[in-house]
Formats: C-alpha cells, sequence, structure tokens
C-alpha cells in the first residue's frame, strides 16, 4: 500500500499567495480572525474560519457557518483567486523562523494506510473538534488545511527534495508574523517518481499536528464511500491533505497550561503540598522557564517558582514507559489529579492550554487578570519521545506538543472530487 501519492492541488494564483495565506483554524478565536479578515477578501480565514462572515450571535457550529465556508470556497474558485492544476503532482513547502528551517512535501496521504496504523497517532482527539472538523470538510467537500506528519529522516529523501529547492519556487514571501514562506511545484516527472519511490522505503509515518483533521478525513471517506455506489477505493476523498517532514527538522516548543483554582487550598498549603514530590524555590519570569525535563514554572498570587522532581517522585516514576516519563504525565500524576482534582484535561473546563510561541508572559498576564488563579509551564516534549510513544501504541496525555513554525492554510487545497 502506498503511503503517500501526488494529487492536484488547489491553490492560489502567484500574485495572491501571500494574501490568501492564512493562520491555521485552530490557532486564532474568533475575534482575532476577524480582525485579521475583515480588510482582505483574499483571506484563508474566510474559507477555513468563516464565522468571521457571519453574526458574532451565530455559534460558531451552526451549519450556516460551514455553509458559508462552502459559498466563499466557490467564490474564489469563480474569481480565480484558487487554480487547480491539471495534473497531479507533488509539492515543497519550506518555512523559516528566526534560525529555526524546515523543509517538507506536500502531498496526500493513504486514509487506509490511517486506519491501518502506518500513520501513527499519539493523542486522542476531542469528539466536538472532530465533528466540527467533519462537518466543515463535509460542507466544502474539501481539506483546506493540511496534517503535519513526521518520518525518520532518510538521505535520499533529503537529496531529491533539495533537488526541488534548487529551482526557481512558485511562492516566497513573509508572513505578518515574521515567518518566511517558499513552496515550490514539483513539475518534473522523473522528479516526482523518484520521490514517490523513495516514500515507498518508509514504514511509518508520524501524525504531528493534526489528529483532528485526519480524524475526520477517515469519517469523511466513510461518507463519501456510503454515498458512492460505485466506489472503488482510488478516490481523491480515500486521500488526506499532509506536509511531511524529516524528524531532525521537528521544532515542538512547550505547551503549557493556566487553571481556575487551587482546589480551595490557600497558595501556602498548596505550596506544600508539592513539596512532598518537588523541590520548590521562588524565581521570577526571567529564569522560571524549564531549562531540562523534570523541571515546570509556576506561577501564583504574583510569584513565579521553580519546581524540580525531587528524589521521592523519581524513584516512583517506571523509567520504562515512554508515557509516564512525559513531564505532562508527571503534572497529571502528581499536580492535576492529586491536588487539583482535574481528572481528565481534554474535558475539564478549569485547565486551558497556552502554546510555548505566546511565552510565560502570556501565563502570567492570564493569571493576573484574574480569571485563572495559577500557571504551569513545561519542558517541551522531544520528538523521540513522540514517535516512541506512537510506535508502543500508546497515547500522550492532551496538549502535549506544540510545532513551530505552523503549516499556513491556503497555499494548497484538496478537493474530494
Amino acid at each position: 500500500m502506498k503511503l503517500i501519492k501526488p494529487f492536484r492541488g488547489l491553490r492560489p494564483r502567484r500574485e495572491l499567495a501571500a494574501r490568501v495565506a492564512s493562520h491555521p483554524y485552530d490557532v486564532l478565536n474568533r475575534s482575532e480572525a476577524f480582525g485579521l479578515a475583515k480588510d482582505n477578501p483574499h483571506s484563508f480565514l474566510h474559507i477555513n474560519k468563516p464565522e468571521v462572515d457571519i453574526d458574532e450571535s451565530v455559534d460558531v457550529h451552526d451549519q450556516s457557518v460551514y455553509d458559508t465556508g462552502r459559498k466563499n470556497l466557490d467564490q474564489f474558485i469563480e474569481d480565480g483567486t484558487l487554480q487547480r492544476d491539471g495534473e497531479e503532482m507533488f509539492y515543497v513547502y519550506k518555512q523559516v523562523m528566526g534560525s529555526h528551517e524546515q523543509i517538507g512535501l506536500v502531498a496526500v496521504a493513504s486514509i487506509d494506510a490511517y486506519e491501518n496504523n502506518q500513520i501513527k497517532k499519539h493523542e486522542f482527539t476531542r469528539p466536538d473538534k472532530e465533528d466540527d472538523r467533519v462537518f466543515h470538510m463535509d460542507a466544502l467537500n474539501a481539506q483546506v488545511g493540511p496534517v503535519f506528519l513526521t518520518y525518520r529522516a532518510d538521505g535520499e529523501i533529503d537529496r531529491l527534495i533539495a533537488e526541488v529547492v534548487k529551482t526557481a519556487p512558485e511562492y516566497d514571501f513573509e508572513a505578518e508574523d515574521g515567518t518566511h514562506h517558499t513552496f515550490w511545484v514539483v513539475e518534473d516527472v522523473a522528479v516526482s517518481a523518484n520521490i514517490e519511490t523513495a516514500f515507498a522505503n518508509i514504514a511509518t509515518l508520524y501524525v504531528a499536528d493534526g489528529h483532528h483533521r485526519s480524524a475526520a478525513a477517515a469519517r469523511v471517506r466513510t461518507l463519501h464511500q456510503k454515498r458512492n455506489p460505485d466506489h472503488g477505493g482510488d478516490e481523491s476523498y480515500n486521500f488526506f491533505l499532509v506536509v511531511l517532514f524529516p524528524d531532525d527538522q521537528m521544532q515542538i516548543l512547550d505547551y503549557n497550561r493556566v487553571v481556575q483554582d487551587l482546589q480551595g487550598a490557600t497558595t501556602t498549603e498548596f505550596l506544600a503540598n508539592l513539596e512532598a514530590s518537588f523541590d520548590v524555590e521562588p524565581s521570577d519570569l526571567e529564569n522560571a522557564k524549564p531549562g531540562t525535563a523534570g523541571e515546570f514554572g509556576f506561577y501564583t498570587d504574583g510569584q513565579w517558582y521553580k519546581l524540580r522532581v525531587n528524589a521521592n517522585l523519581a524513584a516512583g516514576v517506571d523509567n520504562n514507559d515512554p508515557v509516564k516519563i512525559l513531564d505532562v504525565s508527571i503534572l497529571q500524576d502528581s499536580i492535576f489529579t492529586p491536588l487539583l482534582g482535574i481528572e481528565d484535561q481534554r474535558i475539564d473546563k478549569r485547565v486551558d492550554f497556552v502554546g510555548g510561541i505566546r511565552g510565560l508572559q502570556e501565563l502570567q498576564k492570564r493569571v493576573d487578570s484574574g480569571r485563572w488563579q495559577a500557571a504551569f509551564a513545561l519542558y517541551p516534549t522531544s520528538i523521540e519521545s513522540l514517535m516512541a510513544i506512537a510506535d508502543a501504541n500508546e497515547v500522550m496525555p492532551p496538549k502535549s506538543t506544540w510545532f513551530e513554525p505552523k503549516l499556513k492554510s491556503g497555499l494548497i487545497v484538496h478537493m474530494l472530487d
């Protein structure tokens, strides 16, 4: 079974690419998205987050929102903002964020391979978020947000991608957030065939970011299959839009937490409870960021603290369990469950998640606002841990990884014919 293949991409005219490209749907709230889209009729947010064109009184999950996304997609196609390639092709997508650079292959991946666990997951999905992507994808009859996949780096694939990068790009622009984006169309048939052959030697792919989109694509495939009496297995809905990056180019940032309360404990009582499992010392904003695994930053009542796993806690952690040794697991097992009564972070409204790209200043700001009582800063999970857990068919705690830079939406769309 082929894990990936080329496809006929729907993408912006060259001169519009920078204006079309938008943040992914899930990193902006409604007001932020509206602010970015209101003065830019070409923004892909009109398609990927169509509530920007709906009155705020309408729920973001109302069918009218999804229908508006479809109407906007049709309009983008009709006016030529988005145009579809005539042949199936691969694409190459390079991102630069500060000193970090990553280059990925844009393709479609097999849903059969996803369901057979050749494309491995490491997270559970939230039913409400998965449903949202199903309704959006089905209404648009398109996949508009690529899933971020990784694989163990391969020298031959690196060489072939490097060949493409030497050619003239189709798009090359700097986004408003300072990240640089360069995009190539692989028109050389021989290079494309060689890329497909090289990936045939890759046994396993890993979902890095996009568990809800990939799960939704599988569900939408089932819907299409039931509607199509002539289903053959090679229709475009049997594949989902992906960008594949080698594991040695991955950049994972911390994924932090804020909590609404300390389960009735005072700050003094809570700190005393922490000392059973951690060495606790006062810190400040500048020095509270964890520098290694087993360290945590903790902020409450106007004060930062540095927490370090102590000998007592370390002795009780099973180092042979790839999940239990994660800092996110230690946080859950040693603080959230016993001290805060938070059993499931996926559904408990007393906890929220803050991507490391926003910095510890954002954690402090949220707590100081009074809406949240405390914040926890974590050390980033490694890509090696992610793959080890996926290979063991285990699941990470929710929100264990935050990948940067994020893939722009709108540079490529996969239509479900």
